[in-house]
């Protein structure tokens, strides 16, 4: 039975009057009273009459005997547990207890046998003090609410409590001084606990009595919480020892060097401690013995754990070792909010996959194409099946494979994040920061993701649904997020979305409408501005062409053999013209020369046009169109006639074969002087006419892959084929990619971009604000371009040199702290 306290008396004081009692004999009652507490203490208290003691007590101090009457009760108390309570311990002590103290190796039954024996005494001891002052708490009780209560003494209970602390647990023991109760019993605790560490069994229940009656002693008599002799001796000596204990343990799971079972040892450590506050000592240990295990076990071993070689965070990471991350993760949240070892580590591995997948995309695309042999040719070509699938464009499909491959490890990160890291904001943070740096670090990222784009819009969300198309896009968009120079972005996704638009290669107008939205959402309606243009662009050309087609029909037009036109007018500025076109005359346009019926509807539509548009210029862009023709083959068994769908410089070559003899032939050079293609487009538009084996629609003689000047070129009165539509692709030239001067012309034009970018934004800065210091002028020019690409600073303070001398701005201040005022 335990006792928090003494308990409340229900003994009613006699309503006397100080007079009713008389003349008091202090000695005799004492003694009386004296004896009565003796009986108590030795369980002989069913024969007393606690009124009578009670009237006794109360008759002493209503009499004004109050002070000698308490000393009286504290010392027979004293007396009682310094003869009576220590010695009756004393001599239960075990002396394999004393032995062990002095440094006597015992085995562990020994020393747990030994040590309930002082465990169960002291708990007896402490229950049968609590219970006999208890009831003499009940006899003294009017002492208790006037005598101590007036003269600020504390209660006969507290007091007692006190001399238990100093004549049972803290007087030095006889002969063995300065060595204590309280000594052996945190000694023996503290053994327990260890065994308890070491997976022995012990006695909870009496351990916990043992820190109920440290918890229930105070070192003063004001009882305050922290002056609990629990607190104040034992817990200090308990976390010592743990402290200790937990170098120890880390020190040894590190040389073991298994980082998921020191992640597991650690986390199990904390939960067992905190079990073991609540079932064994106290809960007020909780917390400390908890941070404890974070720092002696987890802090100081944790960040040589997390970088393991073979066990660690790396590790962990490349096996999706997703349990043993959670377990990284809340060990590190223990003893850093910011995770930063942890961080810094994912961080790394992050850069180095990103670092093998850039590496990886450049071995491919400098690999070797492997040609297929002329066996597999031949077996193919005979048995009409589709020719197998070569690896052309080798940096083109580095390029996808790249943009797949860094999707693949966002995945994988962001799975991480969530299942194991509670998709923490910090490592959130950190996550971006080493995608970004791998990204940008990598020359091509901003070609091979528009290249990325292109590819899916034109053929691979086919068959997709529209949430798989919203999540392609939705990745896409991220890689977009972490690419800095996003200008550079802008040029290449523009050139390829003019091939789409003209080409009517996209599978899906929504889905193009879709990116832009897209894009706009992520980096501002300014850089989607030229691209939504474009589509403008495109919208308006199809009511141009409309319009143009009534036009005619008004006209009343007798030539029955007209061919209808499709028009694309394009904004100049708006549309990359340079990537575009593959070769250019001098004035920059191109110089394909049309056969004449094609000519007359090209001028019929000049002249429709500029008659509403009064003031602009026309330049026709051939390479970049598309036709319909209706070819007539004599030997073609069954219906002769096939349409094919060709491109315009494919169909300026064929309606050169209307004018040639049956059996006749034109060179490349004379197809070259009467169309004048450049020879880059002419070669390719040839390859796909004459070598290609399905759409051979010219023979070319001698028959060979490659175009060469001495070719000859004769109409196909043999060709055949099952279809009444054929549609003849332009073979591609080379790779997507740009090659190297291609790239460096690319980065010659951003620059000038830039350099035009960075003034106007330097112009619209100064005219705001009127005058700057230096250095907030650099700041906000970065911050506003920041959104489009990265400023270089030289190249800022250049174009403020140069508004200088242009007059835009003139500088003001002394040469140390420069500024600049706007000129109007």
């Amino acid at each position: 039975m335990m006792f928090a306290g003494r308990g409340r008396g229900k003994i009613r004081p006699p309503r006397r009057t100080l007079h009713d009692f008389g003349e008091v004999d202090f000695e005799r009652d004492w003694k009386s009273l004296s004896n009565s507490l003796r009986e108590i203490h030795t369980k002989n208290a069913s024969s007393l009459s606690f009124e009578e003691l009670y009237r006794n007590a109360y008759k002493l101090v209503l009499k004004k005997k109050g002070e000698p009457l308490y000393n009286k009760v504290k010392d027979f108390e004293q007396d009682w547990l310094a003869n009576e309570i220590r010695p009756r311990i004393l001599d239960e002590l075990p002396p394999s207890l004393l032995a062990a103290y002095n440094g006597t190796q015992l085995t562990v039954n020994e020393k747990r046998v030994a040590g309930e024996k002082l465990l169960r005494s002291l708990k007896a001891a402490w229950e049968d003090h609590n219970l006999c002052m208890n009831m003499t708490t009940d006899v003294l009780m009017y002492m208790d609410r006037v005598y101590c209560s007036d003269n600020r003494k504390p209660s006969i209970f507290t007091a007692s409590m006190g001399q238990f602390r100093d004549h049972v647990l803290r007087t030095p023991m006889p002969n063995r001084a300065p060595l204590t109760i309280a000594a052996l019993l945190y000694r023996v605790i503290l053994d327990q606990i260890q065994m308890d560490r070491d997976g022995d069994i012990i006695n909870t229940a009496l351990l916990r009595s043992c820190a109920y009656m440290l918890e229930g002693l105070y070192e003063t008599e004001d009882e305050q919480e922290q002056n609990k002799i629990y607190i104040t001796s034992f817990e200090p000596e308990f976390l010592a020892a743990s402290r200790e204990y937990y170098q120890l343990e880390g020190r040894n799971l590190v040389a073991k060097g298994d980082a998921s079972n020191f992640c597991k040892h650690a986390r199990k450590a904390a939960t067992d401690e905190q079990d073991r506050c609540r079932s064994t000592l106290s809960t007020l240990t909780a917390p400390k013995i908890k941070a404890v295990v974070e720092d002696e076990l987890v802090k100081n071993n944790l960040p040589e754990m997390i970088l393991q070689e073979s066990t660690g965070v790396r590790f962990m990471l490349d096996n999706d070792r997703l349990s043993d991350l959670e377990m990284v993760y809340e060990l590190s949240s223990w003893v850093d909010t910011k995770k930063e070892e942890l961080k810094n580590a994912v961080q790394k591995r992050i850069v180095e996959q990103g670092e093998e997948i850039n590496s990886a995309a450049k071995d491919l695309s400098n690999a070797p194409t492997v040609k297929p042999t002329k066996a597999e040719t031949d077996k193919t070509e005979e048995g009409g099946k589709p020719a197998p699938v070569r690896p052309i464009n080798q940096q083109t499909a580095a390029a996808i494979k790249w943009v797949d491959d860094v999707l693949q490890l966002k995945d994988k990160y962001d799975h991480v994040l969530a299942k194991a890291f509670q998709s923490d904001q910090g490592l959130q943070t950190g996550f971006t920061r080493s995608f970004s740096d791998f990204i940008n670090g990598f020359e091509r990222s901003s070609e091979y993701l528009s290249l990325f784009f292109d590819e899916n819009m034109k053929k691979d969300i086919k068959g997709k649904t529209e949430n798989e198309v919203d999540t392609l896009l939705d990745k896409g968009i991220t890689l977009l997020r972490y690419i800095s120079d996003k200008d550079m972005f802008e040029r290449y996704y523009k050139k390829h979305l003019s091939k789409r638009l003209l080409m009517k290669k996209s599978v899906s107008m929504d889905a193009e409408r879709q990116m832009i939205s897209k894009m706009k959402l992520e980096v501002g309606n300014t850089f989607t501005q030229r691209i939504e243009a474009m589509f403008r662009d495109i919208s308006v050309s199809e009511g141009l062409t409309n319009s143009y087609k009534k036009h005619i029909r008004d006209l009343g037009d007798a030539d029955s053999q007209r061919a209808e036109l499709d028009v694309n007018v394009l904004t100049a500025t708006m549309w990359p013209m340079e990537a575009m076109s593959s070769s250019r005359g001098e004035d920059g346009k191109l110089q394909c020369i049309f056969p004449p019926e094609v000519d007359r509807i090209k001028q019929s539509f000049e002249k429709f046009y500029l008659s509403k548009h009064s003031g602009r210029q026309l330049t026709w862009q051939g390479n970049m169109g598309t036709a319909d023709l209706r070819a007539y083959f004599s030997e073609m068994k069954g219906k002769k006639q096939r349409e094919l769908n060709v491109s315009t410089h494919m169909m300026v070559i064929l309606l050169l074969f209307n004018n040639v003899l049956p059996g006749n032939c034109l060179s490349y050079e004379e197809i070259r002087a009467r169309t004048n293609i450049p020879d880059n487009d002419l070669m390719r538009n040839l390859q796909s006419l004459a070598v290609a084996p399905k759409t051979r629609i010219l023979v070319k003689e001698p028959m060979s892959k490659d175009i060469r000047p001495d070719d000859k070129f004769y109409f196909n009165e043999k060709f055949t084929s099952p279809f009444q539509r054929i549609k003849i692709g332009v073979v591609a030239s080379g790779n997507k990619v740009e090659d190297r001067d291609e790239r460096q012309e690319t980065e010659k034009r951003v620059d000038l971009e830039r350099g035009q970018t960075i003034e106007a934004a330097i112009v619209r800065t100064m005219k705001q604000r009127k005058e700057l210091k230096h250095q907030q002028l650099i700041t906000e020019v970065i911050q506003q371009l920041s959104a489009r690409f990265s400023p270089d600073v030289n190249l800022l303070k250049k174009k403020i040199e140069s508004l200088i001398e242009r007059e835009y701005l003139e500088r003001v201040g002394d040469i140390d702290r420069p500024a600049y005022r706007y000129m109007a």
